[in-house]
């Protein structure tokens, strides 16, 4: 039996490694010190969930913020955002997404938002039929630009 918890500085470690299978491009190093900076840092408008399996080890999280500034598609403030999620491969195609999403949506519920929103990249498809299987509508597709001045 999974349970989701609300993830605490125990968490650290095994957490550390869900978010470098999500996001390799970070070291090990950078996902401790953004974990204490973002969610163990006694800040209220951010949470993070963690999924664990029947031997208590963690296989996924959910992260999300409150946020104040304009959410693309969302029409409220503060919105409910996904930073992040991530279920171990192993463990996917569990209903372990759809905890985490509930658990986060219960907690943003609890803080008065009526908007829940999150984003993926463009060209990353299966996020976008995650969203869409959580209950999530698209609501624009953007291609950002930048010039060096």
């Amino acid at each position: 039996m999974e349970s989701i918890e609300i993830g605490t500085i125990k968490d650290v470690e095994p957490w550390a490694r869900l978010r470098a299978a999500l996001w390799p491009h970070h070291s090990l190093e950078d996902h401790r010190a953004e974990l204490g900076r973002a969610f163990l840092s006694g800040n209220e408008e951010a949470v993070a969930f963690i999924a664990r399996n029947a031997a208590h080890e963690a296989i996924g999280f959910a992260e999300a913020t409150l946020r104040h500034d304009y959410v693309n598609g969302c029409n409220s403030s503060p919105v409910l955002f996904l930073e992040g999620i991530y279920v171990r491969p192993v463990d996917r195609r569990k209903g372990i997404a759809r905890l985490l999403c509930n658990a986060v949506a219960d907690w943003g519920r609890s803080l008065g938002c009526v908007e829940f929103g999150s984003d993926a990249l463009l060209e990353n498809s299966a996020s976008h039929a995650l969203h869409t299987a959580l209950g999530f509508e698209e609501t624009q597709r953007v291609v950002f630009f930048r010039k060096p001045l």
